[in-house]
């Protein structure tokens, strides 16, 4: 089986470049952008670990970089993963719900748009064999995974962790907005952070190119 994985992975690069550059693309929603779009994500064939956002917000979609803000600082700190380590998407990929910028709202950024994670979701995950994890951070990434098992608050569907496990782990959003919800639910960061950063660091070392135990912080 291990053998038959890792021909297919020998045979999915130049496949997947071009489902990046057809995503990098896209132009599906165009017409209910403020900008011009701009896709914003990152992914290898031989990533473990894939990491699914709602949106960019007006600073990625300037960088083009995931996660480039407050928020992905604030992952960052959840995950214990240096900057240089997050981003290396041979073993850690970011695929948001939307890859574009949705726009602002009166009470923030705009959902991401509908037609996004449907249409390319689907392909782009039959590319990627080698995950072994998928964080699902906030309620659209949840939405659209979990369906109809994610339960009535995003407090009750992290706390319902283990039922998803081992594909899928649950998070709230780092977001700034969020600070209230994580002072409201201490029992978070006491009980979620460590069981997190346990399975991420034992989802990146079960890869043969894994990070060095000086690139994956001890979680004690």
């Amino acid at each position: 089986m291990a053998d038959s994985a890792n021909f297919n992975m020998r045979l999915k690069p130049a496949q997947f470049k071009r489902l990046l550059a057809e995503v990098r693309s896209c132009r599906i929603c165009e017409a209910h952008l403020p900008n011009p779009p701009r896709p914003v994500l990152r992914a290898s064939p031989t990533a473990s670990l894939l990491i699914v956002g709602q949106a960019p917000g007006r600073r990625v979609h300037q960088s083009g970089v995931p996660w480039n803000d407050p928020s992905g600082d604030l992952l960052r700190k959840w995950l214990r993963l240096e900057r240089d380590d997050f981003y290396d998407e041979r073993r850690i990929a970011i695929i948001p719900v939307g890859f574009c910028y949705p726009g602002t709202g009166d009470s923030g950024d705009l959902p991401p748009r509908p037609e996004c994670a449907p249409h390319w979701h689907p392909r782009l995950r039959a590319l990627l064999p080698a995950i072994r994890l998928t964080l699902l951070v906030g309620n659209y990434a949840q939405n659209y995974y979990l369906g109809a098992r994610r339960k009535k608050t995003l407090a009750e569907t992290v706390r319902a962790r283990s039922e998803y496990l081992p594909e899928f782990f649950p998070l709230p959003h780092p977001s700034p907005r969020n600070r209230l919800w994580l002072r409201n639910n201490p029992w978070f960061e006491r009980d979620v952070l460590p069981q997190l950063r346990e399975r991420v660091k034992s989802c990146l070392r079960a890869d043969p190119r894994g990070f060095s135990s000086e690139q994956v912080k001890s979680t004690a």
